[in-house]
Order: structure tokens, then C-alpha cells, then sequence
């Protein structure tokens, strides 16, 4: 069975997309569409912008969504997924390659999301870290001995996890990982302390915007971040879509059921190799492969 991934926020890179842009007629409408519903020249950022610019909420997410999504729809009768998944951000652009949401109506809600997150990252300032070298289960208790809000945020791959907080509680976590023998408990550059309860008020924003978008009954099942499971019902897609911005992302836990319900070729879809690279972490003998253009 052909399982098929999509990247998340930090895929991005300069230039990202152009290839598209410059060898297919049915991207530049596609980027043109983008521009129009987003209200500022996106595909220029993308070509052309700086690291800095890229790195721009409001530009990163849409960014990261274009390109997995236009070369999806680019890639032709190529493209027959039997199953889907998206890490964070990449459920959306799973979404669309699935056939559970229109593109444009997906785009906005992406928008929408980036827009909302900014917005509760300058109500409560916050962080992630990444730890490397632990089981899962250790970070977990150690989370929860920590005073203030720091919870595991991303289930990476074995042995790596990021959690996210407050700056206190995540620098405390940090300290008291690296005495339970962490190889890294490093902070990371990032805005906000995403997928946990500090983007409450995200959450609920998002909440109102995805309640009023139509959700189609998909071409194959999507495995979400909040299950790990397959699902095909569009209103249950609803609801892990919205509890997925205070909720952890089990992209472990995700591949791992992918593999077990028959996944037997991987490819990701969009910017970078990221995935690929944690997908050889869970199982080495899988077959993968990554497309980041034509």
C-alpha cells in the first residue's frame, strides 16, 4: 500500500516551489489562486524571499502547504494515495491530497491557523526543546514533576521528543533531562510553545473557522497526529483537526499504524526530507522517498 506525508513548519527553504512555478501551467495558476486568497504575493516570498522572511508565520505555514500541495496536484495520475498523513501543519496538505477539503478552502484555514497561532504566542510567551537520547515515557514523568506548563509536543521518532511550555518550565525540564542522561535537551528557535494548552485561544479561533469549512468524505483514510489512526469520517476529521493545536503530535506512534494496516512504500511530499529521516528512525528496511519537485 502507497502511503504518502507531508511536512510541517521548518521544511521551508529559499527558492521553495520555483521549479513548479517555471515547468507547469497548472502550478502558476495554483500560485496565482494562493496570492489572490492570501492578499500578498506568497509565491514571490517563496522564490525569492531570505531565510528571515520564510520564517514568518504568517509566510511559513501557507509556504510549506503550497508547495506539498501544488506538487501533489502537478504530479498527475502518478499520485494514488491509499492512505495519508501530514506532521502539524502537513495534516492539512494531507487533507487536500486526500480529497477531504477543497484547496482554496484549505489554504484559508491554514492561513487562519498561522494568523492564530502568532496571535497566542504574543498572549503567553513560550518555547520547545527538543530531547534527544530518552524514552518517551521518561520525558513524560519528568514533564510532569516540573513546576509550570511543559508537556511533550512532538513524538519525532524513537528517542526524539519535543515539548513545549513555558520558558521557565521548559529550561527546568531541560536540566532535569539531562540529569535522567539526555544526549541534548537543547531550546529551540521557535515562537511559541506549540501543541500544548498555551494555544488554547489558537484553538478556539481555528475552532470556528473549520466548523464552517465543508469537509468531503475522503479518497483513502488519513491518519491523524492526534489519533494515530486511520480516519475517513469528515466530522471526526473535524474535531482531531482542531484538538490538534493543544494536543501532541504521535508521529511515531502515526507510522508505526501506518505500517501495521499494510503501508509499504512511503513518499513525502513537499519541502526537504525531514520525514523520511525519522521514518528510517522507526523502521529501517522501509521504503522511502522524497519529492520536493518535477
Amino acid at each position: 500500500m502507497k502511503a504518502y506525508i507531508f511536512p510541517g513548519q521548518g521544511a521551508q527553504f529559499t527558492g521553495m516551489g520555483k521549479d513548479l512555478y517555471n515547468s507547469s501551467e497548472k502550478a502558476r495558476a495554483l500560485f496565482h489562486q494562493a496570492n489572490d486568497i492570501l492578499g500578498f504575493d506568497i509565491s514571490k516570498i517563496m522564490f525569492e524571499g531570505s531565510a528571515a522572511d520564510l520564517k514568518e508565520t504568517k509566510v511559513t505555514q501557507p509556504a510549506v502547504f503550497l508547495h506539498s500541495v501544488i506538487l501533489s496536484k502537478v504530479l498527475g495520475t502518478s499520485f494514488q494515495p491509499d492512505m495519508v498523513a501530514g506532521h502539524s501543519l502537513g495534516e492539512f496538505s494531507a487533507l487536500v491530497a486526500n480529497g477531504t477539503l477543497e484547496f482554496e478552502d484549505a489554504l484559508r484555514l491554514v492561513h487562519k491557523r498561522a494568523l492564530a497561532m502568532q496571535r497566542a504566542c504574543e498572549i503567553n510567551p513560550s518555547t520547545m526543546a527538543a530531547v534527544i537520547g530518552l524514552e518517551d515515557k521518561v520525558v513524560e514523568d519528568v514533564c510532569k514533576t516540573i513546576e509550570g506548563i511543559v508537556v511533550p509536543a512532538n513524538y519525532n521518532c524513537p528517542e526524539q521528543l519535543v515539548i513545549s511550555g513555558t520558558h521557565h518550565a521548559v529550561e527546568k525540564a531541560c536540566e532535569a533531562l539531562k540529569e535522567k542522561g539526555a544526549k541534548r535537551a537543547m531550546m529551540l528557535p521557535v515562537g511559541g510553545a506549540f501543541h500544548s494548552p498555551l494555544m488554547e485561544s489558537a484553538r478556539e479561533e481555528l475552532a470556528k473557522a473549520i466548523e464552517s469549512t465543508p469537509f468531503q468524505t475522503p479518497k483513502c483514510p488519513v491518519y491523524q497526529n492526534v489519533t494515530t489512526t486511520a480516519v475517513s469520517d469528515p466530522e471526526e476529521i473535524k474535531i482531531n483537526l482542531i484538538k490538534q493545536l493543544t494536543a501532541p503530535v504521535k508521529w511515531t506512534q502515526t507510522m508505526r499504524q501506518m505500517l501495521a494496516d499494510g503501508a509499504t512504500d512511503f513518499t513525502e511530499v513537499g519541502p526537504g526530507k525531514v520525514l523520511q529521516g525519522l521514518l528510517k528512525k522507526v523502521d529501517r528496511q522501509v521504503t522511502a522517498e522524497s519529492i520536493s519537485g518535477l
